[in-house]
Order: C-alpha cells, then sequence, then structure tokens
C-alpha cells in the first residue's frame, strides 16, 4: 500500500542498524556466489519466524552488489544470533569460509550502527511502509517537524522524556 502523505517513523528506545551484503565479483562462477546469496534468505525466514530474537525489519535488493537493510532491537541480539550454533548464520559463515574464503569471487560485507532516540530522522512520501517505517511506527508529518532539523529536535525531545543521557 503506498501512503501519499508525507510521513515519519518513530521507534522507542536503542536500535541497530545492520546492513549486510555480497558482491560477484565472478558473474559466471555461479557454483560460487549462487550459495552465499541463498543464505540470506535463510537467515531472515528464520529470523521472521523467531521475533524473539531480535530482527524487527528487512529490506533486500539483489543486483550484482546484494544488500540487506535489517533493524534489530539491539546488539546484544544481533551479535546472539550472529554467534549462535544452532541458527543459520554459524554453517552459512562456515561454508563461505570453506568454498570461497579469500579467492575474490564473492565479496561479503557488513556494517553496524548502534542508534538511540535524537540521532536519527527520517521522511516517507508516496512510499509504502519501508525500512524504519517498517520497524517502528509511521506518523503524518505535522507542521511542527516538516525539516529534518525538526524531526531531529523531536528525537532529541524523545531522548529527554527518557531521561537517557
Amino acid at each position: 500500500m503506498i501512503n501519499r502523505e508525507r510521513l515519519t517513523a518513530k521507534l522507542e528506545g536503542d536500535f541497530v542498524v545492520f546492513l549486510i551484503g555480497m558482491r560477484i565479483n565472478q558473474p559466471l562462477k555461479l557454483h560460487k556466489w549462487l550459495p552465499v546469496a541463498a543464505a540470506m534468505p535463510r537467515m531472515l525466514k528464520e529470523l521472521q519466524q523467531q521475533p524473539e530474537r531480535g530482527l524487527l525489519h528487512a529490506e533486500l535488493w539483489f543486483s550484482r552488489t546484494i544488500l540487506v537493510l535489517q533493524y534489530w532491537r539491539s546488539m546484544e541480539q544481533l551479535l546472539a544470533y550472529a554467534k549462535d550454533k544452532e541458527a543459520e548464520h554459524l554453517p552459512a559463515w562456515r561454508a563461505f569460509n570453506k568454498a570461497i574464503g579469500t579467492d575474490g569471487s564473492v565479496g561479503i560485507w557488513h556494517e553496524t550502527y548502534a542508534v538511540s532516540p535524537g540521532t536519527y530522522e527520517n521522511i516517507y512520501v508516496n512510499m509504502p511502509p519501508f525500512g524504519l517505517g517498517g520497524a517502528g511506527a509511521l506518523r503524518s508529518v505535522a507542521e511542527a517537524n516538516r525539516s529534518a532539523a525538526a524531526r531531529l529536535r523531536a528525537t532529541k525531545s524523545a531522548r529527554a522524556d527518557l531521561r537517557l543521557p
């Protein structure tokens, strides 16, 4: 559903933004990159079926570089999933290291950001729930917070209300 109004999203408390992906460096080596590409949907399915693990929302893009944008409730939950011997992540990581390692055929990367109230802002126009708007609560942009600076002030105010440092 496309929301035609100007919306902003809020997520209560601290959260984590996790970007992870892969780059197909040698497209003809299907046997190298296809198993890597197939691992992430399995992990996302597992995480969506077990919301107690802390994944709040994920978006996936597929091209030569595959990108997954994830929102997590906490850094502790993200790290616990990464180390869980019963979860999909560790077998996928081991398989990557065994089959590819540093041979150059497939690149992988990730970036992790800890976010707290007062340190983010966003806007969505003519969009379905997306990104933080899929993880948090969407609200109409009021006249008082029409600019990025005003939205940042609003999240800083929320930070003060929570009495966070």
